[in-house]
């Protein structure tokens, strides 16, 4: 079973062109390919010629129009709650022969019931348990049951967030194998989370059964987020081991004329976002909102994915998601004598606050001398200056404190070190440990910023008069000059940079209301 054009489309919206569609299917054909997915019905998108995703079966008849199709077999998808019986037309009149039918756990009996309306029409339909690692082994016992009274032509186990190793996809399918119809085939659809895809679906294939079995993948494994089993290797194996026919050089030119080019467009695959996902067994939009926050190390995002509830975790819940990593961020304790011995210590000084902008770099012989006539304190924020001495390091992120926490403990009494308090400590312990919650700003895109926060330590503290340095401001154009090392990673996320940029300078003019604030280089927060 190809699914190119209908798993492939979360990728590029669905938007393969015309040409390439046809193209697609064409060359599926040649392969003999035994099953194709043409694509989505969606009764919520209107039509569109370069699409793979369609109204109803109307629109796909005047998309693709007819093909001969050999032995190949046509089939459409429907996420159960997009498109109703009403936009599926009679089989006979379409060139379609079935449809997949996927859905979650909760609405399992009315996929069904929509299922039989779809066979009453005249066409083959299976039915696609969707996140399957949901379904209890009683759930699945129910669900064969009824599947043996409706009688599908079959039934797939889907691994939508590629949570399964071998071990658990053979129980599936074993529960399955030993309580469905003989008649009824099962199919299996995996993604690459733990880069298992491919060996995990030659891996059904290890199972002792007489019935038929369905083997899903696409060309190059493009598919939503990790991606499929790659179509060219399961018929390869196919071919090697199981004397099939399949010809490989077709779906080796749909790669090079059609996948290539949309990669290199957009991502897909085996990554780090959705492997955590997979470890956690939740929905990879969890990740992706703790990752986005840049602010989290790799063990700090583990840490919150792992307190959310069992009942959320494979249906992501922004608001669950944002109340838990408040409460990570918080992780209240008394810090009152640190802010007494923080304001003992810099009580009428100056200050100079460096930030890890290029122009620490660029500019370092200016600060140097600046150091040296003025005599600051020097405070580095979430860095280890190398062309500048700094007294004392401020954290308030634990990604880039992972970065720099064994130069850090090296240096010993030689710089102090000031930490808010979601920063978890790797050696020894922090000089000074201040309440997250004190000093967040009320801004929402630099609530967390580090910068933002040291500033509003400082301004806590009463200190009168600060120098800024390093503190460039995202680069739009060239967001990799953002930085004075290179190893810093950087969101891609222009608008909420945008958001960070405005909103610091904002920040700073505020302050200087009551504070004495200076730039010792250029800045885009100065006004």
């Amino acid at each position: 079973m190809d699914c190119t054009l209908r798993d492939g489309g979360f990728v590029n919206d669905w938007n393969f062109g015309n040409g390439t569609i046809k193209f697609i299917l064409q060359r599926l054909i040649n392969a003999k390919t035994d099953f194709v997915e043409v694509g989505f019905l969606d009764q919520r998108r209107s039509y569109d010629y370069n699409r793979s995703i369609y109204p109803d079966m109307k629109a796909v008849k005047t998309a693709i129009g007819e093909m001969d199709k050999n032995e190949t077999e046509f089939v459409a998808m429907v996420d159960y709650g997009t498109c109703d019986i009403g936009h599926i037309c009679d089989q006979k009149d379409t060139f379609i022969d079935g449809i997949r039918i996927i859905f979650k756990k909760p609405d399992m009996y009315r996929a069904m019931e929509l299922g039989r309306e779809i066979m009453e029409k005249g066409y083959f339909v299976t039915l696609q348990l969707v996140s399957v690692t949901a379904y209890e082994d009683r759930d699945i016992l129910d669900f064969c049951h009824a599947a043996n009274r409706m009688q599908p032509y079959g039934v797939g186990i889907v691994d939508t967030y590629g949570l399964m190793h071998k071990e658990q996809m053979w129980h599936y399918f074993g529960l399955l194998d030993s309580n469905l119809d003989e008649s009824i085939a099962i199919g299996y659809h995996s993604h690459n989370n733990f880069q298992l895809a491919y060996s995990n679906t030659i891996g059904i294939l290890d199972m002792q059964t007489a019935r038929t079995v369905i083997l899903d993948g696409s060309a190059y494994g493009l598919g939503k987020s990790a991606g499929n089993a790659p179509l060219e290797l399961l018929a390869m194996h196919l071919n090697e081991f199981y004397k099939k026919s399949y010809h490989l050089n077709e779906i080796l030119e749909i790669i090079d004329s059609c996948v290539i080019p949309i990669q290199r467009k957009f991502s897909w695959g085996y990554s780090l976002e959705y492997f955590l996902a997979a470890c956690n067994n939740c929905h990879p939009k969890y990740i992706g909102y703790l990752s986005g926050k840049a602010t989290l190390s790799v063990e700090s995002i583990n840490e919150i994915a792992k307190d959310i509830e069992d009942g959320k975790k494979l249906n992501f819940d922004k608001g669950h998601i944002e109340k838990l990593y408040a409460m990570y961020q918080m992780r209240n304790f008394p810090d009152d004598t640190a802010w007494k011995a923080l304001a003992e210590k810099y009580a009428g000084k100056d200050i100079l606050l460096l930030a890890p902008g290029k122009s620490v770099t660029l500019k370092s012989m200016y600060i140097q001398d600046y150091i040296r006539n003025k005599k600051p304190v020097v405070i580095a924020v979430n860095f280890i200056p190398d062309a500048v001495k700094a007294d004392g390091i401020f954290v308030g992120n634990s990604k880039r404190y992972k970065m720099f926490a064994e130069k850090l403990r090296y240096m010993g009494d030689r710089v102090f070190s000031i930490a808010t308090s979601n920063v978890s400590c790797i050696y020894n312990k922090f000089d000074y440990v201040i309440n997250i919650e004190n000093v967040k700003d009320s801004s929402d895109a630099i609530a967390d910023n580090s910068m933002a926060m040291a500033l509003n330590l400082l301004r806590i503290l009463g200190i009168g008069t600060v120098s800024l340095a390093g503190f460039d401001g995202y680069d739009m154009h060239n967001l990799a000059m953002s930085y004075c090392d290179e190893c810093f990673n950087y969101s891609e996320d222009y608008e909420r940079l945008r958001r960070v940029n405005r909103q610091l300078k904002e920040k700073i003019h505020a302050l200087k209301a009551v504070m004495d604030i200076s730039f010792l280089t250029e800045s885009v927060y100065e006004e």
